[in-house]
């Protein structure tokens, strides 16, 4: 089939998108201990390479991954996990996802191809079994309690002593005592909790993990 040089270019970009893709879910998947999530990303990445491969039929050429896009999205689910990651690369080929509905009357397997990927979202929704998300209300507490308490504590302080190191000397004892409290209060609180079974099948927070959430949230808006 022959193809205009517009939508040469788009296929081109489609094989870049495709590749990156790939080797980003198959880096990913090297580093998640859960088999269940493993496998998932590791299915996934084997779609993209075959989508990539559906492409090059029609434009006959190779083309590179993008080397920072693999760095920039395996660096960030590596710090802030891989569910937030991938979501925000799936939010990225979302853009993508409507140009090939545009070819899917010039390209006979962009229908096939696009379906295949609104599927991905769906197991990635269902792989939403990871730590950090359970314990993120444990952050958001330590967080919101850090802002609220420390701050009125700071303006007081500001207004009765005006010495800057004192305040922060103040401020920081302050803040560390507050953090130690609100740390045991999230292991009272989750331990007296009914445990909630995740997704998994695996137990709900665990009372001493959700104090540190806790604990080291406060200390770490203390130290800002």
């Amino acid at each position: 089939m022959r193809i205009s040089a517009d939508v040469r270019q788009k296929l081109l970009a489609f094989q870049r998108s495709e590749i990156t893709e790939h080797r980003i879910y198959r880096k990913l998947a090297g580093t998640i201990k859960s088999p269940e999530n493993r496998q998932v990303l590791e299915h996934i990445a084997d779609d993209e390479l075959r989508h990539y491969e559906q492409w090059r039929a029609h434009t006959h050429q190779d083309v590179t991954p993008s080397r920072w896009l693999i760095t920039r999205y395996f660096w960030i689910s590596r710090i802030f996990g891989f569910t937030f990651g991938v979501k925000l690369m799936e939010n990225a080929e979302g853009k993508i996802q409507g140009d090939y509905a545009q070819l899917q009357d010039v390209i006979p397997e962009a229908r096939m191809i696009l379906q295949e990927e609104e599927q991905h979202e769906e197991a990635l929704l269902g792989m939403l079994d990871e730590e950090r998300l359970r314990y993120t209300g444990s952050m958001v507490l330590g967080l919101n309690d850090a802002l609220v308490e420390l701050t009125g504590a700071l303006a007081g302080l500001t207004l009765a002593l005006r010495d800057a190191k004192l305040i922060a000397l103040t401020g920081s004892v302050t803040g560390i005592a507050a953090a130690l409290s609100m740390a045991a209060s999230s292991y009272l609180s989750t331990k007296s909790d009914e445990p909630a079974p995740t997704r998994s099948g695996a137990a709900g927070k665990n009372p001493f993990k959700a104090s540190i959430y806790t604990g080291v949230a406060y200390i770490i808006t203390v130290g800002f």
